[in-house]
């Protein structure tokens, strides 16, 4: 317990101030790769605010230029043109400040050492970023305890799972307590119950330490699930950039999904219903699931359904997941 109180308060001190101040800032972001008679330009003029409590997904199809943009964040590709700041610090012109106060973990890169144990990793890269080892010991100590590896501290990260190695770099990310975490698909290639761990980490570390997180996925569930704000990337640019619930409130349609307890051969042929989900198991009954594309239309189903005595079980309004919400954001920007 006491190394939880000699940590905590840090990330409480800075969380009023966090909130308030925009931890990361890009602008006018671009990365041109190539020489200028091939040049491929893989980011162009991305304008990017993430504030302390924020989780922001970063979504995009394969060659956006996700990756590329959380590695400029973190400062290992020089950005063509633009700006990245981090708590005010200047990637380029004050990069030792800057770099204090970001953890990375990036997806296809080897973000620990394998050859080392977990807390021989821990304490390198805290090292690394100018602590001494006294001030990393209880950070190192507390993050491998959260994260149910501290019996297995000495043991060397090649030797563990994949996602037990995650865990690692998550940990050796956050042993300097940054401000900012970027995380480049970060449950992907994980376990239900390690995918899980790293999920409910992204959640405390907004809302209970108040970092702002950045992350990059093709799990758009997990997207949906995480974030408080989405930004779409397609070509290089970004296309939208707003708050979940107004992006999915933005596709919203009128309409329903009818559920009725009923084969279907018992269900009007007038209601032209579609039949897209059956349950056997529940009372041997079948569900006719029916889409309705205007109030007025579902009031003539629910006629129709009084009329013919049709068991009705739930009337549920059909709201677009981020899926949807994605494809057709992408499709419309082609």
């Amino acid at each position: 317990m006491n190394v939880v109180n000699t940590i905590e308060p840090t990330a409480g001190e800075r969380a009023s101030a966090a909130e308030r101040t925009p931890l990361l800032v890009a602008r006018r972001l671009t990365k041109v790769f190539g020489s200028a008679n091939r040049a491929v330009r893989a980011v162009e003029d991305v304008d990017l605010v993430v504030h302390g409590g924020e989780v922001v997904a970063l979504l995009g199809p394969n060659g956006a230029g996700k990756t590329t943009i959380i590695k400029m964040a973190a400062g290992l590709v020089t950005p063509t043109r633009g700006t990245v700041s981090v708590l005010g610090h200047d990637l380029v012109r004050r990069r030792g400040e800057a770099v204090r106060h970001l953890g990375a973990v990036l997806e296809g890169g080897r973000n620990v050492y394998w050859a080392l144990s977990a807390w021989q990793n821990l304490i390198y890269f805290g090292r690394l970023r100018g602590l001494r080892s006294r001030e990393i010991a209880p950070r190192a100590e507390w993050l491998l305890r959260e994260l149910g590896l501290w019996a297995r501290r000495r043991e060397a990260v090649g030797g563990f799972s994949r996602g037990m190695q995650q865990k690692v770099a998550i940990a050796a990310a956050l042993v300097s307590d940054p401000a900012v975490l970027l995380l480049d698909e970060p449950t992907i290639g994980l376990d239900v119950s390690a995918a899980r761990t790293v999920k409910d980490w992204v959640r405390r570390l907004a809302a209970e330490q108040h970092k702002a997180v950045v992350l990059t996925t093709h799990q758009l569930a997990v997207a949906q699930e995480l974030s408080d704000r989405v930004a779409v990337i397609n070509q290089g640019r970004i296309i939208a950039d707003r708050p979940v619930g107004d992006l999915l409130a933005q596709f919203r349609e009128d309409r329903y999904h009818v559920q009725v307890a009923a084969e279907p051969d018992d269900v009007p042929p007038s209601m032209l219903f579609e039949i897209v989900d059956g349950d056997p198991a529940a009372g041997s009954t079948t569900l006719a699931v029916g889409a309705a594309t205007d109030n007025g239309a579902l009031y003539e189903v629910l006629g129709l359904l009084a009329a013919s005595r049709v068991p009705l079980v739930s009337v549920t309004p059909v709201q677009p997941d981020l899926e949807e919400v994605f494809v057709r954001l992408v499709g419309a920007d082609r």
